[in-house]
């Protein structure tokens, strides 16, 4: 015997939310985008055209959908028509692609996703899953919507650049002797300007002008070969003179795009060419991507950004700032690992924001190895004579203090280095061993001071039993949510350009990452809100069922 099963029978749909399971995710993505308050959605309204769809619904809905690992707009359309989840949450209203994707890439889309971070962590903290304590810091590497093979490189433009100076200097010059045209003003004697290459290009344009005109009047065969002839060589010059202009305002917008860069994508101009970790042909293939810096406690993503540069050390300054700014104040420890230690960085963190780094630097592992500790021509195992500031080499000579030097990065930070210089190396049977200068020239050592008290203070926090106890978290902490997005959400490739674009699909997907431990971690339970139809009394349906058999 069967179940009753006809599809010719009427059944009446009371509301999708009965089909919903309690714990079903639906409704922690309605809690979280319900939590933004009204005043966040008013950059959204239009006095004028057809009304559009509410933006908390299409929230809900791309939102929903990243939960799910469907980041496609056309494949986010189709849940609309197919998913009961999606249904509920948006209410029998079916967007198209265009629109969901014009909507998640809208510039106030920014502010929402803030809100929802914003909110999702004050709820945490109502509900002590994370106790304020520290943030800990780390970045990955995403690979961008841009084709791979349509790289621009600044070593390259700058090469051609040069090139070309030289190559349109030289034809000006001939332009010159030859008399084909005047001479014109020029600001530089090192190259031709953009706006001095247009009047070259006026200048020949008349020139030729001029011929055209001759040969018209003349009637002469014979002359007209001759002013042809005499035309051929303004139209080369004119040619070659349109070609330089063309690529020198291309240089210069190239060099605009670079910015502090070394590479662009020309599919997407804010990717940056880096290595990645999926390498599968071991051969150190660049990709187009972006350096996504993520903040997390409890394994919850709390703040986000983006970044076009490959290294994490210019990243942590500015990261820190829009923490700051946009999400929460910093906690007492910020944790982070050894691509952060720079004494740039150590120097904002304790001056600057009185707080606690626990930030390993690069050699921090390799100075506890007894090869390290007992290699004789290191200079942090030389002894040192602090009354006479000098040390001693392992042939006992002196290097004293001779000079202080200075030295600035190309990105304007200044670090100061105390010059030791030894008294006398020559004849030294140590030398080979210990210095690689000239013969006659004495080993000159190089020592900051600053960056070795600040690695003195952080190797003290670290060996720290509650210090040490914070930062031995890290790896816990921040490295599975990014094993959640590639491994879980299979979240491996941005689908939008431009940073700002990836910066708002970036925070659906950390909020989707979010949104799915916290369920998982809390057996069911959605996050609070006012505004929830849970709390509201999400078993109407049921009462309304009741009160309908009591009728008959």
């Amino acid at each position: 015997m069967f179940k009753h099963y006809t599809m010719n029978q009427v059944v009446l749909p009371l509301d999708l939310e009965i089909k919903l399971q309690e714990n079903d995710i639906a409704y922690a993505v309605n809690d979280v985008v319900e939590s933004i308050p009204d005043e966040a959605f008013v950059n959204f309204l239009r006095d004028t055209g057809c009304p559009a769809y509410h933006p908390r619904m299409m929230m809900k809905i791309i939102l929903c959908a990243y939960t799910q690992s469907v980041f496609s707009g056309r494949k986010i359309e189709g849940l609309l028509k197919d998913s009961v989840r999606m249904m509920w949450l948006s209410q029998g209203y079916e967007p198209s692609y265009r629109t969901i994707n014009r909507f998640r890439v809208h510039p106030e889309v920014k502010e929402l996703l803030r809100q929802c971070f914003v909110q999702f962590r004050c709820q945490l903290v109502q509900e002590k899953l994370i106790d304020e304590e520290a943030i800990f810091i780390d970045g990955t590497k995403i690979e961008a919507n841009a084709n791979k093979f349509t790289f621009v490189w600044r070593k390259s433009i700058e090469k051609y650049s040069a090139s070309l100076v030289e190559k349109s200097n030289q034809m000006y010059d001939e332009l010159l002797e030859k008399e084909v045209i005047p001479e014109i003003e020029r600001e530089s004697l090192d190259e031709l300007s953009i706006e001095e290459l247009e009047k070259i290009v006026e200048k020949l344009d008349e020139k030729v002008e001029e011929y055209d005109k001759k040969i018209e009047v003349s009637e002469d065969v014979s002359e007209r070969k001759q002013l042809r002839s005499e035309r051929k060589e303004p139209k080369q010059y004119r040619k070659q003179f349109k070609d330089y202009l063309a690529r020198k305002q291309k240089y210069q917008n190239d060099m605009e795009i670079f910015g502090k860069r070394n590479s662009y994508s020309k599919t997407d101009h804010d990717a940056t060419f880096m290595r990645m970790k999926d390498d599968y042909m071991k051969n150190g293939q660049l990709k187009a991507g972006y350096n996504v810096q993520v903040a997390t406690e409890g394994q919850y993503a709390l703040a986000y950004d983006v970044f076009p540069n490959p290294t994490d050390t210019r990243t942590f300054i500015p990261f820190l700032d829009k923490i700051e700014k946009g999400f929460f104040e910093l906690p007492p420890y910020i944790v982070a690992d050894a691509g952060y230690g720079s004494e740039q960085n150590y120097e904002d963190v304790i001056e600057n924001r009185k707080r606690t780094p626990l930030i390993t630097y690069n050699h921090y592992r390799k100075e506890k190895k007894k090869k390290y500790q007992n290699d004789a021509f290191n200079l942090a195992n030389w002894e040192y004579n602090k009354e006479e500031d000098s040390f001693i080499c392992p042939n006992n000579k002196t290097l004293s203090f001779r000079y202080l030097s200075n030295r600035t990065d190309k990105y304007g930070f200044t670090r100061t280095f105390k010059v030791y210089e030894c008294e006398n190396c020559s004849g030294c049977p140590l030398r080979s061993l210990c210095t690689k200068s000239k013969e006659g020239n004495n080993r000159k050592v190089y020592y900051n001071e600053k960056w070795e008290q600040q690695k003195e203070y952080i190797r003290e926090k670290l060996s720290n039993k509650e210090t040490g106890e914070i930062y031995g978290k890290r790896k816990i902490d921040v490295e599975p949510v990014f094993g959640f997005l590639k491994a879980n959400l299979c979240f491996h490739r941005f689908s939008v350009r431009g940073k700002d674009k990836v910066e708002n699909e970036l925070g659906f997907a950390f909020m989707a990452v979010n949104l799915r431990k916290y369920i998982a971690m809390n057996g069911g339970q959605t996050i609070k809100s006012e505004n929830s139809p849970k709390k509201n009394g999400s078993n109407h349906l049921f009462l309304m069922i009741g009160t309908i058999f009591q009728l008959f």
